[in-house]
């Protein structure tokens, strides 16, 4: 095992995006940092990067969907580098966008298996090495969709809502452990996420995308979108000692797009 001076973060869906800004954001706070993807190449470079700010960085393959995937993650990074202060459950997928009535089975659980049993299989991977060390951070990433309608998005609104569930009941049950779990809602996050939700936002209801942003950015108190490097702090925050008596919460990253 690979001996640090500093605490162990997991993220999962980190090669782009709000990941890769989660990742990038417990690097800087001095974590060693385990990065995940389907595809492990594609985080060759945050892993570098990660190592240019002479902090520790490891990247894994990882399906969160898949439950053999996620158990053999939860067994290789404590073997690797030790076991996990925090995991955030970050990978995600923003399903079809359709009329309810026009989206195929198949495609409601493809959404809900990434974004809803991926956080429970990520969680559950790593709870029992938390639970007897005493101690734990678990991070989920939901959204402003879990807790308001965005037309035609009603899969990825039922996953994100749940994964609220989920984060509630589990801050429960391992309390008594040790263990802190939250999750974050970030609104409209600037970046390629969004570019893809603004187009099919304009196609399925026939406005233009510069309509759709309008209407993102005013629901906003502030006015405009969120940056990622704010969802990453949000996370760090929950992780440290600041946050000891914070757990159970849905935080909201949003520009005040929702406020409960």
């Amino acid at each position: 095992m690979i001996q640090q001076n500093g605490r162990i973060a997991v993220v999962t869906g980190a090669n782009r995006g709000i990941g890769r800004a989660i990742a990038r954001g417990y690097a800087e706070a001095g974590y060693a940092v385990v990065v995940t993807a389907r595809d492990p190449d594609s985080l060759d470079d945050l892993v570098e990067e990660i190592r240019g700010l002479r902090g520790t960085a490891l990247a894994l393959a990882c399906d969160v969907g898949d439950e053999a995937s996620v158990a053999a993650l939860g067994e290789t990074v404590p073997e690797m580098i030790g076991t996990p202060h925090t995991v955030v459950a970050n990978a995600g997928i923003g399903g079809p966008t359709a009329p309810m009535h026009e989206i195929g089975l198949a495609d409601w659980r493809g959404c809900l298996r990434t974004n809803l049993d991926g956080v429970f299989l990520t969680f559950r991977a790593f709870l029992p090495a938390m639970i007897e060390r005493g101690e734990g951070s678990l991070i989920a990433i939901s959204s402003v969709t879990g807790k308001r309608p965005l037309h035609g998005r009603t899969p990825y609104a039922a996953a994100k809502m749940a994964v609220i569930g989920l984060v509630r009941t589990l801050a429960t049950e391992v309390g008594a452990h040790g263990i802190r779990v939250n999750a974050v809602c970030p609104g409209a996050v600037a970046g390629p996420r969004l570019d893809e939700v603004v187009r099919n936002q304009a196609l399925t209801r026939g406005i233009s995308e510069d309509a759709v942003r309008k209407e993102f950015s005013s629901g906003s108190p502030l006015g405009r979108f969120v940056e990622p490097h704010e969802v990453a702090r949000t996370c760090t925050f929950l992780s440290s000692p600041a946050a000891a008596s914070i757990t159970g919460e849905d935080v909201n990253v949003n520009a005040g797009m929702a406020m409960y």
